[in-house]
């Protein structure tokens, strides 16, 4: 009877231990949780999303009933590439950069409208239809030159349009901009254009200096003949005669400096010591 008794009493303890070990179990899988930089949505099978944003931390469940959604509310950066016209229908490729992050407290109705990839749906279409509508008011060389005010009024109007669907855009930024092959052979032809442009002008230039110079030559050349000839017309011959010496001193003193040229002076005798 004794043996009887102490295995009903083990038998109620192992019924107790697995009992407290599947309550423990289900505990354990109605937990969740919510890590730094996130926030969750629950969903509920009978009441759907609930309108409850739920902050970082460990949090209770019901299994089966409920679902809990995990979103992350950290800035993320993503490139949206398009295509689109300038006001001078020239083709222009341009890549934006984003940095953007959910309003927490819209993460219930971003769910139930967009999904849990909010960002595939709508930041492609916003931003293309953004870019199309702000590149469209600019001419190709404005896009270059005013580059700075095409972006402030994307940014502006981006901002506004991610608002509407609950997104906080932190960065907008241009960072690729290209044209068409066609308008950048025209871009080239231009600057060759100008560059010959420029060569010619140089050109003619320089031949009106040249001009000019010869004009200068030629007067101060008839300036020196006229003076010349009114210092003959004044001195008589002796001029003439004076340029002749001093021609002939020059000249004398040319040959005295050679070694190849031997002066003998007229009126005396001089013995050479010849060989026979």
């Amino acid at each position: 009877m004794h043996l009887n008794m102490a295995a009903q009493f083990f038998n109620r303890i192992g019924q107790l231990g697995l009992g407290i070990a599947l309550a423990g179990g289900v505990i354990n899988s109605a937990l969740y949780n919510v890590d730094g930089g996130h926030r969750a949505v629950i969903f509920d099978r009978f009441a759907g999303i609930k309108n409850v944003v739920i902050g970082e931390g460990t949090h209770f469940f019901i299994p089966w009933v409920q679902k809990p959604i995990i979103f992350d509310i950290r800035s993320r950066p993503r490139n949206v590439p398009v295509i689109t016209g300038s006001k001078d229908l020239q083709n222009v490729n341009i890549t934006l950069r984003i940095l953007f992050r959910p309003v927490p407290d819209s993460l219930p109705k971003i769910y139930t409208i967009l999904g849990i990839d909010y960002d595939e749906r709508v930041l492609p279409s916003i931003t293309t239809e953004v870019l199309k509508a702000v590149v469209a008011q600019f001419d190709a060389g404005e896009l270059i030159t005013q580059r700075e005010v095409v972006s402030q009024k994307v940014n502006e109007e981006l901002t506004e349009r991610a608002a509407q669907f609950g997104l906080i855009l932190d960065d907008i930024s241009l960072t690729h901009l290209t044209f068409g092959k066609e308008f950048t052979q025209a871009v080239e032809l231009k600057q060759v254009a100008q560059q010959d442009a420029e060569k010619a002008r140089f050109l003619v230039e320089k031949a009106e200096q040249q001009k000019k110079a010869a004009i200068i030559t030629a007067e101060g050349d008839a300036q020196a003949a006229s003076l010349l000839a009114k210092s003959l017309g004044e001195s008589g011959d002796g001029l003439v005669e004076l340029r002749k010496i001093e021609a002939a001193e020059d000249i004398a003193h040319n040959l005295s400096r050679s070694r190849q040229v031997v002066y003998l002076p007229s009126g005396l005798n001089m013995l050479l010591n010849m060989p026979q």
